[in-house]
């Protein structure tokens, strides 16, 4: 694929699974065999992302993600995105819900083969979110 099919496609990924909350739909986008690398683990395999994309689903129900800018090179798509929400669910990250809303910048990066995405690098920032949940102290 070329490198603007592969930012069309990035695109409508973080459209459907984040925004639209379609987990089913992550089979459509990323390999089978995909690895996510979050900044606390790596996710291995479709069931593991989904397994780790419900826990902000259902933390942040009202979860919108904002893709702000789309680079793109040979095989890999970055994104710059914002993610915003009010925190309404129970996680055991998290803890109870603090009705407090979230606004969370980050990046990242996806190499695509083949048409699907099969490595993704997710970079934000955990401290920034426990301190607007009042969860972390700001000093």
């Amino acid at each position: 694929m070329s490198t603007e099919e592969n930012k069309a496609l990035a695109r409508r990924a973080w459209e459907v699974v984040f925004n639209q909350r379609n987990l089913d739909a992550v089979s459509e986008f990323y390999a089978p065999d995909a690895v996510w690398h979050q900044p606390d683990q790596d996710l291995e395999g479709l069931e593991e992302v989904k397994q780790w994309l419900a826990r902000p689903f259902m933390a942040f129900p009202d979860l919108h993600v904002s893709v702000e800018d789309v680079i793109a090179e040979d095989d890999k798509v970055v994104i710059r995105y914002t993610s915003r929400g009010t925190h309404q669910g129970e996680t055991a990250g998290l803890g109870p819900p603090t009705g407090r809303q979230i606004e969370l910048e980050g990046l990242a990066m996806q190499r695509f083969e083949g048409g699907k995405i099969v490595e993704f690098w997710d970079r934000f920032d955990t401290l920034s979110l426990l301190q607007q949940l009042g969860l972390a102290s700001e000093q």
